[in-house]
């Protein structure tokens, strides 16, 4: 019996396997510069406790409060089941998406995660080379510390790379915001994600437990220069946090505004609730990831397995509908799609495999992903995501 042949994810990666896509021109590293007995994220995330210190450990591992939605992410994906079908035509099968009127690889990218130097040296310079390799999609985080110029310059020409798109949080002073936005443009990004979920961040007990501190050299760059925001003098009465912290918020004008000051589509990261998702549609912005900021925000909100089909019902096919939190599978991303995300975004696996191994570590993770997306694929009877469906996971399952 003849059975399909797949190429180990343990295997050299000599250039990008990217689908059909043409092959990148730079080899990608020997994964022999990987510590030994790295054969899944978990074992990432295992030898990863072992590579950070405390201080790193507590703010990219943790979540908020008693940490319900950050374990409630992985265990829904894990909860549904998939329901496969057999002796389907499976020749000519392929893991390409569209996306914002491209064709990608395979519908896995690299979330926005904040201070990457913190885990390694080369920090977001090495995840950008890696995903570029792997033909992932970067999100590049405000709170980078490396400048979105350097990353763009080192990738942004590189024909097989996926999407380069960069993450906002909208500061205090717009006439710094606009100039952010400005550098993105000219350096070559190609999207704005919005983070609309933290207007503050959340009670995150593990990070004061270890007094977390930003060390100096990953220090958030692009906020070097941001002004400080003028004091508030309040009223007897008011509150320190409504009525000074959270002044600037950002609400539904503000995005309107971003999107009249640039000419790069705009996303929204962090949406939950169906009625924002349709309010989102109305301003006509270019997609949507659902998220609850990797359960780092408001505790015991829904994992986003549960988020996600609400959304999707309530904008149809007027957005692309992106996902995050709690990936840590191909079969994972093939749920996802199933119901009815166009991409994954994923944030902590990145971390870990950076930690571990540098570019190396970040491209065995995104390619241990897309080795396991085309098993669960073609174990499902599924030659191509467009395909999918919730037909493909079992009706008893959450």
């Amino acid at each position: 019996m003849r059975k399909r042949r797949t190429r180990p994810a343990g295997a050299e990666l000599r250039h990008c396997d990217t689908g059909g896509m043409p092959a990148a021109p730079p080899p990608v590293p020997s994964v022999a510069a990987l510590p030994a007995g790295l054969a899944t994220l978990a074992d990432h995330e295992a030898h990863a406790r072992t590579r950070l210190d405390d201080n790193a450990w507590a703010y990219f591992s943790g979540g908020a409060g008693d940490e319900i939605t950050l374990r409630a992410n992985r265990g829904a994906w894990d909860a549904l089941q998939l329901h496969p079908r057999v002796l389907r035509p499976l020749q000519g099968g392929n893991t390409r998406v569209q996306l914002l009127g491209r064709e990608l690889a395979h519908p896995i990218l690299v979330a926005p995660v904040a201070f990457q130097r913190m885990a390694h040296a080369d920090g977001e310079l090495a995840t950008a080379h890696a995903a570029c390799a792997l033909g992932a999609g970067l999100v590049l985080s405000t709170q980078a510390s490396t400048s979105l110029e350097t990353i763009a310059t080192a990738i942004a020409h590189e024909p097989t790379r996926g999407p380069l798109w960069f993450q906002l949080y909208l500061q205090h002073d717009r006439g710094f915001t606009r100039e952010l936005v400005q550098r993105a443009e000219q350096a070559g990004y190609e999207a704005l994600m919005l983070t609309v979920d933290a207007p503050t961040s959340g009670a995150r007990d593990r990070e004061r437990r270890a007094g977390f501190q930003v060390p100096p050299h990953a220090a958030a760059v692009h906020l070097a220069a941001l002004p400080p925001a003028p004091p508030v003098a309040l009223e007897p009465g008011q509150s320190a946090m409504f009525d000074a912290l959270l002044r600037h918020a950002p609400t539904w004008d503000d995005v309107q505004w971003l999107q009249s000051i640039s000419r790069l589509p705009v996303l929204l990261k962090g949406i939950a609730h169906a009625e924002d998702a349709r309010q989102a549609a109305v301003l006509q912005v270019a997609g949507l990831i659902v998220s609850n900021h990797g359960g780092r925000t408001l505790d015991t909100m829904p994992p986003t397995a549960a988020l996600l089909p609400p959304i999707v019902d309530a904008v149809g096919t007027a957005l692309p509908v992106l996902v995050d939190g709690g990936i840590r599978r191909g079969t994972d991303v093939l749920k996802a799609m199933a119901l009815g995300a166009r991409a994954v975004l994923v944030g902590r696996p990145v971390v870990w495999g950076l930690a571990n191994a540098g570019a190396v570590g970040v491209a065995h993770v995104l390619r241990l992903l897309r080795d396991e997306l085309e098993i669960a694929m073609a174990l499902c009877g599924c030659a191509r995501l467009a395909d999918c469906s919730p037909r493909m996971l079992w009706p008893g399952s959450p």
